[in-house]
C-alpha cells in the first residue's frame, strides 16, 4: 500500500465511512488535493493538468468535513496547488480564459476570496454572464415569448412581430431599381395578445447547488434572468442543497444571483420541492423544472409522493440532470426511474436545447416527443 492510499484509508476511517461509495468520492476529492501528478513527480507544480476542478471536489468535501476542517482543507489547496497565487492576484485573475468551469470554481471560493480580489473576480464572472447571455438570450426570448395573434394585423408592429413577405407585398409600388431595393412605405405586422399578468404562465427552476451540479447553476441561474426579463412569463428561481435560497428577487441581476448560491454541501430535494410547492398558486399554470442529479440525502419516498402529488394537481414537473454543455451525466438512476415512473420526463440536456424544451413545456405538449425528436436519451421508468 503507498503512502497515499494509507493517508486516504485512515481518512476514512476517522469519518466513518466504507470503501465503496461515499468513501469512492471522498478518496477522489482527497486524492485530486493531496495524491501526486505527474508533473509533481517529476518535480513541476502548478496549474496544469493536476489541478482540481475546485467546484467538484470542494462540494464533496464540504460534505464529508465541518466548516472548520474545509477552511483547513482549502489552505491547504491554495497552498499545494498554487490556488493562493491565483486569488492573490487580480491581474493573473484577470487574463484566465473565462468560461463555465471558471465562474463555477470562483462562486465556489468565493467565501476565502481576498476582499482585494472580489472586484476582479467579480468582473470575471460578469465577463462569462454577459458572454452566455448575448449567446442564450436572444434564442430564449424568440422561443418562449411567442404570443402572437397571427390572426390579427398591425401597421405599426415592433421589430420582431414584422411579417415580411407582407410588407414587401404590400410596398412593391416602392421598389427602386437603382438600389434594388423596396423603401417600405408602410409596415404590415401581427398584434401582440394583451395578457394580464394573471394570467401569465409561472416557471420555478428548482436548482441543486451540491458541487456536481456546479456548471448546471450557472447555466440555470442565466437562463433564470433572461426568463425573468421577459413579460410573457413569471419566473422564481430557488437553489438548494441541505439549505434553500430564494433568489428570485436578485434575476435583475445575474451576477448578484450567482454570489449568491453556495456550491457544495449535502442535498434535500423533497425539502427544496416541498418549499416550491409552497410557492404555486395557480398550478395548471405552473411549469416547475427541477434540476438535480437526483442523489437524495433527505427522504426519497417522500419527495416521490410530493412530485406524484403535483402532478395530479395539474403542475407540468420537468426533471433535468444536468444542463451542460458536455451530456455525461452523473445521476442517481434508482431516484430517477422512480420519478420517471410517474410519467414524467428525466433525462439531461445542454443549454442549447433550453429555450425549445421550455417553449415546448409553455404550449404544455409533450416533452418525451420533444426530447426524442432531439435524440435525447431519456431515463426510463423503473416500472
Amino acid at each position: 500500500m503507498t503512502g497515499t492510499q494509507e493517508r486516504e484509508r485512515r481518512w476514512m476511517l476517522a469519518i466513518g465511512v466504507d470503501s465503496d461509495g461515499e468513501g469512492t468520492r471522498l478518496s477522489a476529492a482527497l486524492s485530486a488535493l493531496y495524491g501526486e501528478s505527474d508533473d509533481e513527480k517529476k518535480g513541476r507544480g502548478g496549474l496544469g493538468g493536476s489541478a482540481p476542478r475546485v467546484a467538484k471536489w470542494l462540494g464533496d468535501i464540504r460534505e464529508f468535513f465541518p466548516a472548520s476542517v474545509v477552511q483547513i482543507i482549502q489552505e491547504d489547496a491554495f497552498e499545494r496547488k498554487g490556488l493562493r497565487q491565483m486569488l492573490l492576484e487580480p491581474e493573473l485573475l484577470a487574463t484566465l480564459e473565462a468560461d463555465v468551469n471558471l465562474v463555477a470554481d470562483r462562486v465556489s471560493l468565493r467565501g476565502v476570496m481576498p476582499e482585494k480580489t472580489r472586484a476582479t473576480a467579480r468582473l470575471v464572472i460578469g465577463k462569462v454572464v454577459a458572454e452566455l447571455m448575448a449567446r442564450l438570450e436572444c434564442r430564449t426570448a424568440e422561443a418562449i415569448r411567442g404570443a402572437l395573434d397571427r390572426s390579427r394585423r398591425t401597421s405599426r408592429p415592433r421589430h420582431a412581430d414584422i411579417d415580411w413577405p407582407g410588407t414587401i407585398q404590400a410596398n412593391l409600388r416602392h421598389y427602386q431599381p437603382e438600389y434594388r431595393t423596396v423603401v417600405p412605405e408602410k409596415l404590415i405586422g401581427f398584434m401582440r395578445q394583451q395578457r394580464r399578468i394573471v394570467d401569465l404562465d409561472e416557471v420555478v427552476l428548482c436548482v441543486d447547488q451540491s458541487g456536481s451540479m456546479a456548471t448546471s447553476v450557472v447555466y440555470a441561474s442565466i437562463f433564470a434572468a433572461v426568463m425573468a426579463s421577459l413579460p410573457v412569463v413569471k419566473t422564481k428561481l430557488v437553489c438548494f442543497d441541505t439549505a434553500i435560497v430564494d433568489l428570485t428577487h436578485d434575476l435583475a441581476d445575474p451576477v448578484e444571483v450567482l454570489f449568491g448560491i453556495q456550491l457544495g454541501g449535502g442535498t434535500d430535494i423533497n425539502g427544496a420541492m416541498a418549499y416550491c410547492e409552497g410557492l404555486i398558486e395557480r398550478p395548471s399554470k405552473t411549469h416547475l423544472v427541477l434540476i438535480s442529479d437526483m442523489y437524495e440525502g433527505g427522504n426519497a419516498d417522500a419527495l416521490v409522493d410530493r412530485v406524484a402529488r403535483l402532478v395530479t394537481i395539474g403542475v407540468n414537473v420537468i426533471v433535468l440532470l444536468a444542463l451542460t454543455d458536455t451530456l455525461r451525466p452523473s445521476y442517481d438512476p434508482a431516484l430517477s426511474g422512480h420519478v420517471a415512473a410517474l410519467g414524467l420526463p428525466v433525462f439531461a440536456c445542454t443549454p442549447d436545447q433550453f429555450p425549445d424544451l421550455m417553449a415546448t413545456a409553455l404550449r404544455r405538449e409533450d416533452v418525451h416527443a420533444w426530447a426524442a425528436g432531439c435524440d435525447i436519451k431519456l431515463v426510463r421508468s423503473d416500472k
